[in-house]
């Protein structure tokens, strides 16, 4: 039985049956014929010695070794093309560079911010920030397109690591015509029987969840909706609306005096979580995340 990793080609395939759990669609998508996935899957079994998949019929199930090795591989193999990827860029050269991706909750000037020990220790480098849906962190992190994907959460995607690098308190925002829209603060109690804009539905986006739990913990359970504009400033959520939002923007008056942004009294905290991709190493990244444990250890 040999000891050694599978093959690269032969993991992928596999990967590819463990998701669809299906062998014609996984050669489909790998561009083999049906026989020669079959094949490596059976190849595969032979030299583990375990049984990967249970059939039953045209059913296929993953065994508890199948899900472990599905589990295991992913991020081996993510590690080992951005491992190829970062060789190759070493050898044309060009600079230090680190790609961020945020989502819509986390604003530019956040990111801005936590980028500063990367600034003063590599003051040379090129840092380029994107906004992006979640979902669309991870698959880009997994490709190599960024290096860091920052976003409101705290479960670890899989395949990815992740902490959490800092906290930015919440402030309340409401359309310059709502009735709390004159005064200089607000408390979390002032908004019971308000209605909360989220930007995912709750049970589906962790910062739903978590913007739900702030008003909870103040004794009040809001109604909710969710804003059909997504992408744009968080603050432009409330305009036209009675309803009242959570945002990170500094207290003030935005989008040409439409929205009020309000400091909260009770000053609750949102996390920045920062995830990349298992197994591999950046400096810049590193950098990043010292910078940050550092900053909030003092």
């Amino acid at each position: 039985m040999p000891d050694d990793l599978p093959d690269p080609h032969r993991l992928r395939q596999f990967i590819a049956v463990a998701q669809h759990l299906n062998i014609t669609r996984a050669a489909a998508e790998l561009h083999l014929t049906q026989q020669a996935v079959s094949s490596t899957i059976k190849s595969l079994e032979r030299d583990l010695g375990v049984e990967l998949l249970r059939r039953s019929g045209r059913r296929i199930e993953l065994t508890a070794a199948g899900e472990e090795l599905r589990r295991g591989a992913v991020p081996v193999l993510d590690a080992s093309a951005a491992l190829l990827r970062a060789t190759r860029a070493a050898a044309r050269g060009g600079g230090e560079h680190l790609t961020i991706a945020h989502t819509p909750a986390i604003s530019a000037d956040e990111v801005y911010d936590l980028t500063a020990p990367v600034r003063s220790a590599h003051p040379a480098a090129s840092i380029t920030v994107r906004q992006s849906f979640p979902d669309e962190i991870t698959e880009a992190l997994r490709t190599g397109a960024v290096d860091v994907g920052l976003r409101r959460g705290a479960a670890t995607p899989e395949g990815l690591a992740a902490t959490v690098v800092g906290y930015t308190p919440l402030h309340l925002a409401v359309s310059a015509t709502h009735r709390l829209a004159t005064r200089p603060s607000a408390a979390l109690t002032d908004l019971a029987g308000e209605q909360l804009i989220l930007w995912g539905p709750p049970g589906d986006s962790f910062y739903a969840d978590f913007l739900l739990s702030v008003c909870r913990r103040a004794g009040f359970e809001p109604t909710t909706t969710v804003t059909h504009i997504q992408g744009a400033a968080p603050t432009t959520a409330v305009i036209d609306t009675p309803s009242f939002a959570f945002v990170t923007a500094e207290p003030g008056i935005y989008h040409h005096g439409q929205v009020r942004v309000l400091g909260l009294d009770d000053r609750p905290l949102a996390p920045i979580q920062a995830m990349w991709l298992r197994y591999t190493r950046s400096p810049l990244r590193q950098t990043l995340l010292d910078g940050s444990a550092a900053h909030h250890d003092g």
